[in-house]
């Protein structure tokens, strides 16, 4: 689904060449070991073969066999999604069946026949031109381009080059097409078909928007509880203290009760504070989610161990999540864990993807259905986030979010 890009400078060359030059590695490992795989591929057809002809024979058990080729045609094929998903990039696929696996590899060993072919002949031309370059740089011999004199033809090298220079591009870019069409096909055989994946992000996206509205809800009756037994008891109590200074005739008692009406309001402005950091934090949108964390951290009750790892920011409601989860995880543990530390993990993940990882050495025994725990999840599926707790009797507690970085 198209959404809108914010407005801000163009990217520079050199981050753009860095991150160029990045995906053409990646692309490249992913080639390489997809040669490798193809080899794999090319034992698997050829096994695969031999068997169908010999279980033609009359009284061989062929069922056995065939399942066992049907299972390991699965394996090498899910460790094909995977290979592709890391260095190309992901792709989604339905359960993998035996038949599918199967004509798959077959198939597929050809594409890795071809990207071995590309990383070869891309390293034959890198040696060939290196060494005529430093052939005349140094003024080594190189027969075909030396002149009568036996010094090497500047002439003659530019002329070499023609018919080089182009090659060694197609070959670069056909490590990108390798793994493009690598990708490519692996999709439409192993892939899940358009329709079903259209109805499934449907029904996800309706599933989150009724989770969304619940947890907002959940979300508004809180703070509502918030202000009713904690913000407004202590105002009542904070205006009767000033009603019976008031009327108190000595001296020493009034200032008693205004000491303690000072006291009160400085608790109830805690408590305010605290309710307007659970609607939403300031310290987000004029500090970032680094300093809001932080401060996160010296607010608790309880030691908090903050690694933060990212190096750009991320967008509001990216941050907001990761803020409330954040949050809610420290909150939870010093209520309910009695723990001695709690520590916020908070770094880059694969495929595009920020990883929230909070950790508290307390009792353990959390509820992943509670109430708590299960509005964070819905707050998390509500950005395309998955949420997981572990909380194993006598602790430790193992809260870990993961939502995509745009």
């Amino acid at each position: 689904m198209p959404r809108a890009l914010a407005a801000g400078p163009p990217p520079q060359a050199p981050d753009s060449f860095v991150s160029l030059a990045r995906g053409w590695l990646l692309a490249l490992a992913g080639v390489l070991l997809g040669a490798a795989t193809a080899v794999l591929d090319l034992a698997y057809t050829a096994t695969a073969c031999l068997v169908f002809l010999l279980t033609r024979v009359p009284g061989r058990h062929r069922r056995p066999v065939a399942d066992a080729l049907g299972r390991c045609a699965v394996r090498l094929s899910d460790m094909e999604l995977r290979r592709i998903s890391r260095f190309h990039g992901r792709v989604l696929a339905d359960p993998l069946e035996a038949r599918r696996s199967s004509r798959y590899l077959v198939l597929r060993s050809a594409i890795g026949m071809v990207g071995a072919g590309v990383v070869v002949l891309l390293v034959l031309c890198l040696v060939v031109g290196g060494s005529m370059v430093s052939a005349w740089i140094l003024g080594g011999g190189w027969g075909l381009i030396e002149n009568s004199a036996g010094r090497v033809d500047g002439g003659l090298l530019a002329i070499s080059a023609l018919p080089g220079v182009p090659l060694v591009f197609l070959t670069v870019v056909g490590v990108s097409g390798v793994g493009s069409l690598d990708r490519w096909f692996v999709s439409q055989l192993l892939g899940r078909e358009a329709d079903k994946l259209l109805r499934a992000r449907v029904a996800e996206l309706t599933s989150t928007r009724d989770e969304v509205l619940d947890a907002v809800d959940d979300e508004r009756r809180r703070i509502e509880r918030d202000l009713h037994d904690g913000l407004q008891q202590r105002l009542v109590t904070l205006g009767m203290l000033i009603g019976r200074a008031r009327r108190s005739g000595r001296p020493e008692q009034v200032s008693d009760l205004l000491a303690q009406a000072h006291d009160m309001s400085q608790d109830a402005i805690g408590d305010l504070r605290e309710v307007a950091n659970r609607v939403y934090p300031i310290a987000l949108d004029k500090d970032g989610l680094k300093i809001a964390l932080e401060m996160l951290a010296e607010r608790a009750e309880v030691r908090v161990r903050l690694d933060y790892r990212l190096q750009e920011r991320l967008r509001p409601a990216i941050e907001t999540t990761i803020y409330f989860v954040a949050s809610e995880a420290v909150t939870n543990a010093t209520k309910h864990a009695r723990p001695r530390q709690v520590e916020i993990i908070l770094s880059a993940q694969r495929f595009d993807r920020v990883l929230l990882v909070v950790t508290d050495d307390g009792d353990g025994g959390a509820d992943p259905g509670g109430s708590g725990l299960s509005g964070l999840a819905r707050r998390a599926a509500a950005v395309d986030g998955s949420l997981t707790v572990q909380s194993p009797t006598g602790g430790p507690t193992t809260l870990t979010l993961s939502v995509p970085c745009g």
